[in-house]
């Protein structure tokens, strides 16, 4: 299970009321950046039948069944700084991540790294 903090969900919510007919979080991972596997987040109207559904802080979530396993444990907080803000991901399951925070490799799985 993902875990999105209060924070996060505050600001979700605040981009949310900004988007039109997009009532879904999607989170995902795929192949890439500098360590083999890069996460994403966005906005979504469509769920497939093998994605998990689930609800925080009366978000809708959406997770495809690949990336699930990448995600188990995850926790997703926004922070702000004297340079402004972003969010912030704690995954578990990464034995390698990169500077930015945005790339990761698993200990079974190296993924499919990229040129920096």
């Amino acid at each position: 299970m993902i875990t999105i903090t209060e924070s996060a969900s505050a600001k979700i919510k605040e981009m949310l009321a900004q988007e039109e007919g997009s009532p879904y979080l999607r989170i995902g991972v795929t192949y890439g950046g500098c360590s083999g596997f890069t996460y994403g987040m966005g906005f979504d109207t469509e769920k497939n039948d093998d994605d998990d559904v689930f609800e925080q802080h009366g978000i809708t979530i959406v997770v495809d069944a690949e990336s699930k396993k990448y995600l188990a444990g995850t926790k997703i907080d926004y922070k702000e700084n004297l340079m402004g803000g972003g969010f912030t991901i704690d995954n578990p399951n990464a034995t390698v991540t990169c500077g930015c925070g945005t790339s990761f490799r698993t200990a079974d799985d190296a993924g499919k790294p990229e040129e920096c």
